[in-house]
């Protein structure tokens, strides 16, 4: 008779199994190095920088209104993410975005730039995280932020 331990539960999710024989995560990334899953602490610092980039345009050009830092922010996310792949943020801590199961170059687009960005400036997608460390965004979106 097989006990529940044997069986796992998926309350006890939380970290991510690796495939040993490839040497990448359950998303097909590499384990580690470029090209793997950008570890929550870079990914927070970036976002603090592109805020910190968005709310000095809104207070050099709009004398700091929440909902124009809040436009500032949105648009560098659309125009950044969706032509080159990566924020301020995410270019200053050595990340980008790149569309999730997809051979050659990994460019975004604008498309699904438009749906990370909107679902980003909505806050909670942001934070609520699927088992493996992606946001609602990214899942939505098909994107994941790696290492550059």
């Amino acid at each position: 008779m097989a006990s529940r331990g044997d069986l796992g539960s998926w309350l006890s999710g939380g970290s991510v199994p690796t495939d040993e024989t490839r040497g990448s995560d359950r998303l097909g990334l590499p384990a580690s190095g470029s090209g793997s899953r950008a570890p929550l602490g870079r990914r927070v610092v970036a976002l603090c920088v592109d805020w910190a980039v968005a709310s000095g345009i809104s207070y050099g050009f709009f004398a700091y209104d929440a909902g124009a830092t809040l436009a500032v922010f949105a648009v560098m996310n659309l125009v950044l993410v969706g032509s080159v792949g990566s924020t301020i943020g995410h270019r200053l801590l050595g990340l980008r975005v790149r569309r999730l199961g997809v051979a050659g170059p990994h460019l975004v687009g604008f498309g699904r730039a438009a749906v990370r960005t909107l679902l980003i400036c909505l806050v909670i997608p942001a934070v609520v995280w699927d088992a493996d460390g992606r946001g609602l965004h990214d899942r939505a979106a098909g994107t994941v932020i790696v290492r550059r």
